[in-house]
């Protein structure tokens, strides 16, 4: 096995550890359907609670979107080639209507891990429809979702608010900006 080989094989093995291990933390892998449906449910709070204190005029956006679904931790994992996974739940009129997953592949300067929530807005009935009406939907081959930012105000940047999916992502350190979004696969759990 030449070098390079090892290096990448080497590499994978990592991203598969750590995004493993991220998983495992999490806590939401209970058995029992209402103790996961309830964990979810109290990081989307925890994930909402965050973004409103972090972005003023977010809480009248959340309020006015038909749908939003809400990924309180995404735990990202990677050296060179690595994925991200997590749990959320979709919320209309401000109940929880369903659990999803999500997960992408990365390729890149990676390394190390991280976790995100990720929030996304349907701020039209077609584009909440379609959503649910998908069998894995996906960010850029199903829908076109505009990243969110937070102006020099800390206000949200309505003027692409108008948009039928709009997100944000949000790491310890606040709302991120300048990410792709694009290849997220997300999947409805049975629970």
């Amino acid at each position: 096995m030449d070098k390079r080989t090892f290096l990448m094989a080497s590499a994978s093995a990592t991203a598969v550890s750590l995004l493993t291990a991220g998983c495992t933390t999490t806590g939401s892998s209970s058995g029992d359907p209402a103790t996961r449906r309830s964990s979810i449910d109290a990081g989307v709070d925890r994930a909402l609670s965050d973004l409103y204190r972090q972005a003023g005029g977010s809480e009248d956006l959340v309020r006015s979107a038909r749908g939003t679904l809400v990924f309180p931790s995404v735990v990202s994992a990677g050296f060179l080639v690595g994925g991200a996974t997590g749990e959320g739940a979709l919320r209309e009129a401000g109940k929880s209507t369903g659990y999803y997953r999500t997960t992408s592949v990365m390729a890149g300067l990676l390394a190390g891990a991280q976790s995100t929530s990720v929030i996304y807005l349907f701020m039209t009935q077609d584009a909440l429809n379609r959503f649910k009406a998908s069998n894995g939907w996906q960010v850029g081959a199903d829908a076109g979702v505009t990243l969110l930012t937070v102006g020099a105000n800390a206000r949200v940047d309505t003027r692409n608010a108008q948009q039928p999916i709009v997100a944000f992502v949000m790491s310890n350190a606040g709302l991120m900006a300048n990410l792709s979004l694009d290849g997220s696969r997300v999947t409805r759990l049975d629970i």
